[in-house]
């Protein structure tokens, strides 16, 4: 049951990642705005939570999956989850870093920080654009990720699309760093 506690959805729903991202953005506005320590702790939670299990533990991944993203009426589109938990693994880095940077008291450091994964976040939920995702698939072409840890990434990066089994991988089309629904 443990294992199955810790597991990260795949695929993931993209409106719920980009609505997660703006909340991010928000969060790190609130920390540049307040400038207290404090603020951090729930960012670099969700970010840890997100990382752990997908959003099974972060207040704001429950509240976007159960509460906003149901209510929406879009086609959703669903993109390969291992990309997605590198990218919240690297928001976690930047808002732990944070965190850390501010108990040295080194502030600016925590700032320069936050400004930077508010970049980011903007990118995925006002264009789709997923730093983290886009890393994570130069990442398996270069071959320092398996292809195994996500045979739609490996396909994308055509790194070994020939010996692939088909079968392994759902109807999806490839984008630049995600994949896309086929509806």
């Amino acid at each position: 049951m443990g294992a199955r506690l810790f597991t990260f959805p795949n695929p993931v729903n993209e409106t719920s990642a980009r609505l997660v991202a703006a909340g991010v953005v928000l969060q790190g506005v609130a920390f540049l705005v307040v400038r207290e320590w404090w603020v951090l702790v729930p960012l670099a939670f969700g970010f840890l939570a997100r990382v752990l299990a997908g959003p099974r533990f972060s207040p704001l991944g429950q509240f976007v999956t159960r509460v906003v993203t149901p209510r929406l009426q879009l086609n959703h589109r669903f993109v390969a989850g291992p990309p997605k938990r590198f990218a919240q693994g690297v928001g976690l880095a930047f808002s732990g870093g944070a965190l850390v940077a501010w108990a040295a008291d080194a502030p600016s450091v925590s700032y320069a920080l936050i400004v930077g994964l508010i970049g980011a976040a903007t990118l995925e939920s006002v264009f789709a654009v997923c730093l983290g995702c886009i890393v994570f698939n130069q990442l398996i072409a270069w071959g320092l990720v398996p292809d195994a840890v996500c045979v739609e990434c490996a396909r994308i990066t055509g790194r070994s699309a020939d010996t692939l089994p088909s079968a392994a991988a759902p109807a999806h089309t490839p984008a630049p760093y995600a994949m896309r629904s086929s509806s």
